[in-house]
């Protein structure tokens, strides 16, 4: 493509999303109503009638940086509780069953303390105590309707039925014919309001099978883990959003009982509400519904700041696998004044094929076979990282990426993003912003995300304000700032034999369902 006609679409392109980001914010905020409901419940609903159809996403402002040593991994399991049914659905008896699972957590606490007694343990009785505790599973088991929350939406017509938790916020949502509004505002109040620990320790150990197929089984996972780990040494960010092992071995239905108790509540939760919906209806019906959950005061904000790092660290893994680098810089929240400034360098240096990365290690050196990275990671509410990854061509090592993706960093550093290349990632960071908006189930994700981390949701729109004002002056400027062996992390994974082929890219990404 010739310099005159690159620049002509730059040009069409710049001028098509500047004009949808102009129509867009205007036409959603006469369509959107945000209110709180007076137990502090945060409620977005946009009217959008294309189809009989409508999304919602309720979004609770907990994940697992919530969490504290001994709890790891409670907030993706709470996820999981949150399909398991009510007092109303997922029982044959539910006083029975109350009576049942009560004996069950007698049971383990007693298992529980006598296996994790420091000294003298009696092995016998542990075993005897363990015995109990199964038993009383089994009798508590025989009231669970198995799947009946899942069951009930899917012959609604539900579609896309899923949740996910990750270090910042959980996340439950999918779509459903607009003639449901009502059955939709009914189960999603009665699963916050009276969920019922139903098969819990059965659940637990589904997700420790899940933690060891995606992090033990998996030398990335376990590159990860160890990167995180060794980057964070105080905040919450550096622990799995899966749990520790030991963790996942000891937390309680009391443990669990108590997160829920603290952190799902109304004014720690923003609902949205995405459709084929008249606003005073389904306002009215959440108002009936979620607006049952009791009042209770917001959980305090989180205390730990991770210090300043003073030294560059290191993480080697031999492993018997495909070599992998990785290097991350610790950059500020998502709410600083310098995010959208991030949020540019992370697409010219990672985002596609005509990403620097990818031309310089991939296609043009051919160091690599993958070169790509994620901006905010694990996180972005708070201080989190700018993340770069490589994965080494047959013959070459991860040490040789590290000094590849060097250069490539260097010339941010030192040289002008050229008005072409910028108006380039510009456009195409405001396309892919834009994109998200195209569906209900992406709009209200985003509208429930963005009002849980900014406070308004008008901050979506607003970021492509705020990239189109990122200068070349400013990339040099954070890039002079983030990129400096002493704020660095690095992590390689060294084979420990012949390397196997490439794997697939690793996503960075919280649990899910």
């Amino acid at each position: 493509m010739g310099v005159v006609r690159r620049l002509s679409v730059i040009f069409a392109l710049t001028l098509t999303v500047t004009t949808l980001s102009a129509q867009d914010l205007t036409s959603f905020e006469k369509r959107t109503t945000l209110r709180t409901l007076d137990n502090g419940l945060t409620v977005i609903v946009m009217e959008r009638p294309e189809a009989p159809v409508f999304s919602f996403a309720t979004v609770v402002n907990t994940g697992s940086a919530q969490e504290v040593p001994g709890i790891t991994g409670l907030a993706h399991m709470f996820e999981h509780m949150a399909f398991k049914g009510t007092d109303r659905v997922g029982t044959s008896d539910n006083a029975a069953e109350q009576i049942a699972l009560g004996k069950v957590e007698e049971a383990y606490a007693a298992y529980d303390a006598a296996r994790r007694q420091p000294t003298g343990r009696d092995d016998a009785k542990v075993a005897e105590l363990e015995k109990a505790w199964k038993e009383s599973m089994a009798a508590a088991d025989k009231y669970v309707v198995a799947n009946e929350f899942s069951k009930i939406v899917d012959r609604a017509g539900a579609v896309g039925v899923n949740a996910f938790t990750n270090s910042d916020v959980t996340a439950y949502f999918y779509a459903m014919p607009s003639n449901r509004v009502e059955l939709w505002a009914y189960l999603e109040s009665e699963r916050f309001l009276h969920p019922v620990f139903r098969e819990f320790y059965k659940e637990r150990d589904v997700v420790t099978e899940e933690r060891r197929m995606r992090t033990e089984s998996s030398p990335f996972g376990r590159l990860i883990e160890e990167f995180l780990a060794t980057a964070f040494t105080a905040h919450t960010y550096g622990s799995p959003t899966v749990g520790w092992p030991s963790d996942l071995k000891t937390f309680s239905v009391t443990d669990a009982q108590a997160f829920y108790k603290k952190n799902y509540v109304p004014s720690n939760m923003v609902v949205a509400v995405v459709g084929d919906v008249k606003t005073d209806e389904v306002m009215a019906l959440i108002d009936k519904y979620l607006g049952r959950l009791p009042k209770a005061p917001k959980p305090e904000p989180l205390r730990v700041i991770e210090p300043k790092q003073m030294a560059e660290r290191t993480v080697v893994l031999r492993e018997k696998s495909q070599p992998i680098y990785m290097e991350g810089y610790h950059r500020p929240a998502a709410t600083d004044p310098d995010d959208a400034i991030y949020g540019v360098i992370s697409t010219i240096l990672s985002s596609g094929r005509t990403s620097r990365l990818y031309r310089s290690l991939v296609r043009d050196k051919k160091v690599a076979v993958q070169a790509s990275g994620f901006n905010g990671f694990p996180g972005d509410k708070y201080p989190n990282l700018f993340t770069i990854y490589a994965v080494p061509t047959q013959g070459h090592t991860a040490a040789e990426l590290g000094t590849a993706i060097q250069a490539e960093l260097e010339r941010l550093k030192n040289e002008d993003v050229t008005a072409d290349e910028l108006q380039s990632v510009k456009t195409r960071s405001k396309a892919n912003l834009l994109r998200q908006l195209d569906d209900n189930d992406g709009l209200a994700l985003q509208l429930a995300l963005t009002q849980t981390v900014y406070g308004d949701w008008r901050e979506l729109f607003r970021e492509i304000g705020r990239i189109e004002k990122v200068t070349p002056a400013d990339i040099r400027r954070v890039a002079q700032a983030t990129f400096i062996p002493t704020n660095r992390t690095v992590a390689e994974l060294e084979s420990a034999t012949a390397p196997k082929p490439a794997a697939a890219a690793p996503a960075a990404g919280g649990q899910t369902k």
